[in-house]
C-alpha cells in the first residue's frame, strides 16, 4: 500500500467532502501518522472509512472512529494552542495525538489497561510529551478528571445517551465539550459551550453513529 497516497485520498475523498475545511485541521491530518495508532493486524484499515477494532478478538469492543468523524469533531472543538484539553476514551491514542498538536496540554482517560499501555507507547513513539494518559475504572470516565479542571475543551471519543452535568461543570467559562449524543438509529454530534456559571449553550453539528463509551449511564426506560 502506498501510505502517502492512501492518506491523501482519505483527506480528499472522505474528510474534506464532509465539510472539514479548516486548513489547520487538514494540515494536521496530513502530518500525524494515523497508521501508527492502528494495531498492526488492522493496519490495512488505517485510512478506510470505517471503525477500526482496537483489541484482538473483540470486533465489537473498543474501536477507533472513522477518520471523517474524528476530523469533524476536532474541527468543531476549535482548540487553541494555549488551551488545556480532556479526552474521555483514549483508545490507541490517535485523537489524543491530534489534540496534543492543537492544545498546550491534554489529559486523556482510558478504562482498558491494554489500550492505556498501547496509547502511551504510540504517543511516546510519536514524540508527544504534552499528553497524560490516565487509566481509570470502568465507571470513572463519566466523572471526568476534576484534578486537572477546568478545561477549555473536552472531547468524548464515543457516544453517550446524554452528557453528565459533572463533565460540563469541568469546563471553564467559554470552554467547549464535543460529544456524540443519543441512541440508534440516529445520534447527533453536539458541541456544548459554557456561557456562565450554570449555563451552557448547545449546537448539533452533524448526525452519525458511534459505539458507546463504557461507564456512562443510559437514560431510564420509559414505562406506561
Amino acid at each position: 500500500m502506498d501510505i502517502e497516497t492512501a492518506r491523501f485520498n482519505m483527506i480528499e475523498q472522505q474528510i474534506r467532502p464532509w465539510d472539514v475545511l479548516d486548513p489547520a485541521v487538514l494540515s494536521l491530518l496530513a502530518t500525524v501518522r494515523r497508521e501508527d495508532f492502528v494495531p498492526p493486524a488492522m493496519r490495512a484499515l488505517a485510512f478506510v472509512d470505517t471503525q477500526v477494532p482496537l483489541l484482538p478478538g473483540q470486533p465489537d469492543g473498543p474501536r477507533m472512529l472513522e477518520p471523517r468523524v474524528q476530523a469533524r469533531m476536532l474541527q468543531s472543538l476549535q482548540v487553541q494552542r494555549h488551551e488545556k484539553a480532556l479526552e474521555i476514551g483514549t483508545g490507541a491514542g490517535y485523537m489524543a495525538a491530534l489534540l496534543a498538536h492543537r492544545a498546550q496540554s491534554v489529559v486523556t482517560l482510558e478504562c482498558h489497561p491494554e489500550l492505556a499501555k498501547m496509547a502511551r507507547e504510540n504517543l511516546r513513539r510519536n514524540g508527544l510529551i504534552n499528553v497524560q494518559v490516565v487509566e481509570v475504572g470502568a465507571a470513572e470516565g463519566a466523572k471526568g478528571y476534576p484534578a486537572e479542571a477546568p478545561y477549555d475543551a473536552i472531547l468524548l471519543s464515543g457516544s453517550v445517551a446524554e452528557v453528565p452535568r459533572v463533565l460540563l461543570e469541568q469546563l471553564r467559562i467559554g470552554g467547549r465539550l464535543a460529544a456524540i449524543v443519543g441512541d440508534e438509529p440516529v445520534m447527533s454530534a453536539t458541541v456544548y459551550t459554557r456561557t456562565g456559571e450554570a449555563e451552557w449553550a448547545q449546537q448539533a453539528v452533524f448526525e452519525t453513529l458511534a459505539p458507546r463509551l463504557q461507564g456512562f449511564p443510559e437514560k431510564p426506560a420509559f414505562h406506561f
